[in-house]
């Protein structure tokens, strides 16, 4: 099974977080974790805020909107 951490891993290294691996840690995020994967996941969300990893979803989100 995948980790918080492999996750966040993949992520950080292609400067991407696809939908699929986003259910995937949204599903991991509801059982126990260890202190490791939640200072990954912290990571994570710090580095979507800087732009250093842009998120599936928000992008397919924001073409949407702008397709209307």
């Amino acid at each position: 099974m995948t980790s918080i951490r492999d996750l966040v891993q993949e992520a950080l290294a292609a400067g991407h977080l696809s939908v699929t691996a986003e259910e995937q840690l949204r599903w991991l995020l509801r059982s126990k974790y260890s202190t490791e994967d939640l200072r990954a996941f912290m990571d994570l969300q710090l580095a979507a805020m800087n732009g250093l990893v842009k998120q599936e979803s928000r992008e397919l989100l924001l073409y949407q909107q702008e397709s209307k």
